[in-house]
């Protein structure tokens, strides 16, 4: 009987393992269709890092389908809504990369900025990623003058100029405190250059909060 009981252990382990198998040999050789459902349906469900393995998948299997723009588009509105920012520019880089016209790159340039500054969170840490979207912002303007985007831009430099105006006010602070009244001077001449006043902003209790609320 226990040499029974052992033989239909493996039994039921071989097949067990067999099934396994057969499962993952399944995830091969889909057609592009199939892909596609399996990303918007891990997306929609909230697995972002299956629907990325999804898309390798897609992409492996079929290079040139039609179904990978609209994947890429989606993937990086999935990670940007789940804060993951440097995920979500990824995506938009290899769209822009591989299908950027004109109207489409002038799109995904937009959401990167849009990307960029959801992800700026504390005015100190982030001082590289501010002033480089702020940069990105103006570039954009100049770029596309007529763009249906730039209000949108233009909320989120106005949002970033205080930010910036903000960390220029405690930067002058800070080396007053530490009796630096030259490094002091270079920054109480950025905030005499700038159109805002400093009876117009309050230091946020929330960086993030004060930037996201249009």
């Amino acid at each position: 009987m226990k040499k029974f009981g052992y033989f239909a252990l493996v039994a039921i382990i071989l097949f067990m393992n067999g099934c396994s198998s057969k499962n993952e040999m399944a995830e091969y050789n889909k057609p592009a269709i199939y892909w596609y459902q399996k990303i918007v349906k891990s997306v929609s469900l909230g697995n972002l890092d299956k629907a990325d393995e999804y898309f390798t998948s897609l992409q492996s299997e079929h290079i040139s389908s039609p179904f990978i723009e609209e994947a890429m588009l989606i993937l990086a509105q999935a990670h940007m809504d789940n804060e993951e920012y440097l995920m979500a520019n990824f995506y938009l880089d290899e769209y822009i990369k591989r299908f950027g016209t004109s109207k489409k790159r002038e799109f995904a340039e937009y959401m990167k900025i849009k990307s960029s500054f959801l992800g700026f969170k504390n005015i100190n840490r982030d001082q590289k990623l501010l002033q480089d979207t702020i940069s990105n912002a103006i570039y954009f303007k100049k770029k596309y003058p007529n763009s249906e985007f730039n209000p949108l831009i233009e909320t989120i430099l106005t949002k970033l100029y205080m930010a910036e105006y903000i960390l220029n006010r405690n930067i002058v602070e800070l080396y007053l405190r530490r009796d630096k009244p030259k490094a002091a001077l270079v920054y109480e001449q950025k905030l005499k250059k700038s159109w805002l006043k400093d009876n117009e902003i309050s230091i946020p209790k929330s960086w993030y909060d004060f930037l996201i609320e249009w």
